[in-house]
């Protein structure tokens, strides 16, 4: 029988999939938790496997983990993804482990991929079969369990974090890929120069299965030399690398913690480090606007009155974003960045009115001083309102000295506390002159020290 155009032969599995080994002789990177006498590498050598949390970036080899778990155990597998599953589909697996165990004795692993995308009463579904040892539950997920999962859940797994694969793991794999004769493309007379497999290695960005399935393409685009040895032209594989996009998930935890050690490095005087970063984030397909405004940010919680003008030249390179769009946009936000990086650094203000702010939300609502209330009509004028206030500008050097602005109640407070840095060095040295000027009314006026 003819297969119709484009079909897929019978038993056709991406390589991704053929390649996956059984193994921990077979497995790629991952060091830091499969290393003998680690947790997780002996509960597979010794096949006693616990509930676990698998957390980490697509294509670092949750699934074939969490498989490996099952096999090393001789326990039955069941799979789940809570991508397409609902509660009919966990109860159905449930009821198929309660039967494994009664019938044949065996262990159930139930592998419940993206499990974070299980809402609160989905996850609580699992619960009591933990607890009675009818499944040993294995999820994973590439968000942070400690937001996206229940705690209940989270305190009956151990949560084990995979990092992406680094150039000697993802080049290991090629490796696997290009020897093995059964599964792999051992059976054929490939040459891939270390060049082109580091290329690759660096367009998987850190994603195993992606490799994969750029190997295979690569490998469907071959030349056969008179020796017989297929070998792949770097004009054809800089043309299937060509508009490749790094992993960047525009809603999760890589997000946050990069335009996070953006912020950091821009906090911490790192000019270069904050040029990285940013280039990543545009690099990942972050919106430029978004990084516009986290920007503005960093100006007025990190920079403040140190140099006012970080704040302008923030909103300036928002504005051409808005206005002119990319590339133009996207070096403004650079300029941006690396004056901020460069500028003088305070929190002064940013502190400041945190704790102004804490301190109204917590004390009671004090009146204006009647010294400080207008004074519109002849009804507050015989209330006396405004009467003792002192125009600051009729005053010596359009300073009030001794004048307090404060309810009564906390006059003493002080939020602001310049630091010893850019601009904020002359202000805190004004303010300071300013707190004498009152001290010495407060002598004058009550022949007592002032505030």
């Amino acid at each position: 029988m003819t297969l119709p155009l484009f079909q897929d032969k019978p038993g056709y599995q991406p390589l991704a999939s053929r390649m996956r080994p059984l193994a921990l002789a077979g497995y790629a990177g991952q060091e830091h938790i499969l290393s003998p006498g680690k947790p997780l590498y002996e509960a597979i050598r010794l096949g006693q496997p616990h509930s676990m949390i698998l957390w980490g970036p697509p294509g670092t080899g949750k699934t074939t983990l969490a498989r490996m778990v099952a096999g090393g155990a001789n326990a039955h597998l069941e799979t789940l993804s809570a991508v397409l599953s609902g509660v009919k589909e966990i109860r159905a697996a449930l009821e198929r482990a309660q039967d494994v165990r009664s019938q044949h004795g065996r262990k159930t692993v139930l592998f419940v991929d993206e499990v974070h995308r299980f809402n609160k009463s989905q996850q609580d579904a699992f619960l009591p079969h933990i607890e009675d040892g009818i499944v040993i539950f294995i999820g994973a997920t590439t968000e942070n369990p400690s937001f996206e999962l229940n705690s209940a859940l989270l305190s009956r797994a151990r949560v084990y974090v995979l990092k992406s694969l680094d150039e000697t793991a993802l080049l290991k794999v090629i490796a696997l890929a290009l020897a093995d004769e059964n599964n792999g493309l051992g059976q054929r007379r490939i040459v891939l120069t270390a060049g082109q497999q580091q290329q690759l290695a660096l367009a998987a960005d850190g994603d195993a299965r992606r490799l994969l399935n750029l190997l295979e393409l690569a490998c469907d685009m071959l030349e056969t030399n008179a020796a017989g040895e297929e070998l792949l032209p770097d004009a054809v594989l800089a043309q299937l690398l060509q508009g490749g996009v790094r992993r960047f998930d525009k809603g999760g935890d890589v997000f946050f913690e990069q335009i996070s050690v953006l912020h950091k490095a821009v906090r911490g005087s790192s000019p270069d480090a904050a040029l990285y970063w940013l280039c990543r984030m545009l690099d990942g397909g972050c919106d430029p606007l978004y990084i516009a405004r986290r920007v503005v940010r960093m100006a007025s919680e990190d920079i403040g009155i140190a140099d006012p003008r970080a704040l302008q030249l923030a909103l300036n390179a928002w504005d051409v974003q808005e206005r002119l769009g990319s590339p133009e946009g996207e070096l403004a936000i650079a300029q941006a960045v690396v004056f901020l990086a460069c500028a003088p650094k305070s929190n002064a203000v940013y502190n400041a009115f945190n704790t102004a702010r804490a301190d109204v939300q917590a004390s009671a609502s004090h009146e204006v001083p009647i010294h400080l209330r207008n004074a519109p009509t002849g009804l507050m004028k015989k209330l006396d309102y405004g009467t003792e206030y002192r125009y600051a500008h009729n005053e010596p050097g359009a300073y009030a000295a001794g004048e307090n602005y404060f309810p009564e109640a906390i006059k003493d407070k002080q939020y602001y506390f310049p630091v010893e840095r850019g601009l904020e060095e002359q202000i805190r040295q004004k303010l300071a002159h300013l707190r004498a000027l009152d001290a010495a009314s407060a002598q004058q006026r009550y022949g007592k020290p002032g505030r």
